[in-house]
């Protein structure tokens, strides 16, 4: 047989756009397109490679330069989406005429870039108040911290919603839990006091929903509102704050919740669910929650039952949906029903008794019992959580004489566990058997730990005022 040489080009167009589709677009219009090879140019204009471009996290100015002069001009009916930091944002959006782009994202959001672009004096007013209807801020804005909160929603936040006309779908990305897009619940109804009639998204993490003021909201509809998600990672007690705003959104088709509710003496299950959430919102087409509600058992009227509480959920049509019921101590219980899968990053209130569930995006777990955790407990936890970074242990109980021992020989009759994503560890509110669990290498391996929370006593005891060989890995 004849071979013959068989270059890129000589492949049809479609095996072509196949291959090109595994690679990056910002690298094939980078490196494709205006290199004077017609075929391959006109490959790299598709819109497969147009639609969305990323410039999120780049400080290259050639990359910046080739785009602008060369790329943009000449795709730019084709971009519906732009993701951007704000340093190149000005140059990147008046190299060209957009006339399709509708989306927003912006990396390292800081309150400065209100009053430098989302102004009437601004080059961009025009593509920001007629164009754009979904915007994203990833906030990295430290004053929000150091100021006030409440005075941060209403200069920014609400200065955004009032500035971009077209505005439909707002989404607030925070660098971590304690730096929230609103303080408290006054906040979020402040933002939805029934202005923002074309608003159809809304996605809020409130710090504290208890918190209110003398100030009196506007309650309008808000006829046009299609998904909302709310979620707040601190108890609280005022419940009846989210029924009320709930009945203010009756054309809701999706709805996101995670809530840590305090009370005396009722827990939240699905006839709760029903009565108080569902009935207010009947075009409801997905509802994701986590719920949980923590109480004290000498209010109680009877004994939490878990399948009772299970067979209101299904009674409500909720036939995924799980709960957990955990006694805390003598005093105390949390209830939690969550809608599956889980998709929350963050759970706690974990005991020893919980579902045969795969937990796959949760990353921050707070495990707290009554009774001690075994190092079954531990195992169960290493498979239901594949991607845990975060772990946090309240438990005063030992794990018992035969979970713990100073002698490697009797620790091998342990099975070994493996946590690949662990980085960080909290032990410092629990018994010394848990540091020992995980830091003698015959019981665990935390290969990427670099945090622990630990009380220094215990710290010397485990490892034999740091002389100990079975747990000199894990703490290295």
């Amino acid at each position: 047989m004849n071979r013959s040489n068989v270059h890129l080009l000589d492949l049809p167009n479609e095996i072509l756009l196949t291959i090109l589709k595994k690679l990056n677009n910002m690298d094939v219009l980078y490196s494709l397109l205006d290199v004077n090879d017609g075929q391959l140019d006109i490959l790299a204009q598709e819109k497969t490679f147009t639609n969305v471009l990323d410039f999120g996290h780049t400080d290259n100015i050639s990359l910046i330069d080739r785009f602008c002069i060369y790329i943009l001009p000449r795709i730019c009916h084709n971009i519906e989406y732009f993701i951007l930091e704000p340093v190149f944002m000005e140059r990147i959006l008046l190299a060209a005429v957009y006339p399709n782009l509708a989306e927003l994202k912006l990396f390292n959001f800081e309150q400065q870039i209100v009053s430098t672009y989302f102004t009437d004096e601004s080059l961009l007013r025009s593509v920001f108040q007629q164009q754009i209807t979904s915007l994203i801020l990833v906030n990295d804005d430290k004053g929000a911290i150091i100021g006030s909160l409440n005075e941060y929603t209403r200069n920014i936040y609400v200065h955004i919603l009032n500035f971009f006309k077209n505005l439909t779908h707002l989404n607030i990305i925070g660098p971590n839990i304690m730096l929230c897009p609103v303080e408290n619940f006054d906040d979020c109804l402040y933002l939805l006091d029934g202005r923002l009639k074309q608003l159809t998204t809304f996605n809020v993490n409130v710090y504290s929903i208890d918190t209110s003021s003398t100030i009196v909201h506007n309650t309008d509809m808000l006829p046009n509102l299609k998904c909302f998600s709310l979620e707040s990672y601190f108890q609280f007690q005022q419940y009846k704050k989210i029924p009320s705003l709930l009945r203010r959104m009756p054309y809701l088709e999706h709805l996101t919740l995670y809530l840590l509710r305090k009370d005396r003496n009722t827990i939240i299950d699905g006839t709760c669910v029903q009565d108080d959430i569902l009935v207010h919102v009947p075009q409801l087409h997905s509802f994701t929650f986590y719920i949980n509600t923590y109480i004290e058992i000498d209010g109680l009227s009877h004994d939490l039952s878990r399948e009772h509480i299970q067979q209101t959920l299904i009674n409500i049509g909720q036939q995924n949906a799980s709960c957990i019921v955990n006694y805390l101590s003598r005093c105390s219980v949390t209830c939690s029903i969550f809608c599956l899968p889980f998709t929350f990053s963050y759970l706690e209130y974990l005991g020893n008794v919980f579902p045969n569930i795969v937990f796959n995006y949760v990353t921050y777990l707070i495990v707290d019992d009554v009774d001690a955790f075994r190092h079954e407990f531990f195992v169960r936890i290493a498979r239901s959580f594949p991607i845990l970074k975060y772990l946090c242990i309240y438990n005063d109980e030992p794990q018992g004489s035969g979970d713990l021992t100073l002698s490697s020989d009797h620790s091998q009759s342990y099975s070994m566990i493996e946590y690949p994503h662990l980085t960080s560890l909290d032990v410092s509110s629990s018994d010394k058997d848990y540091l020992e669990q995980f830091l003698n290498e015959t019981k665990a391996y935390v290969s990427c730990l670099t945090e622990l929370e630990v009380s220094h006593r215990d710290l010397k005891t485990v490892t034999k005022n740091f002389t100990r060989e079975e747990t000199r890995r894990n703490c290295a």
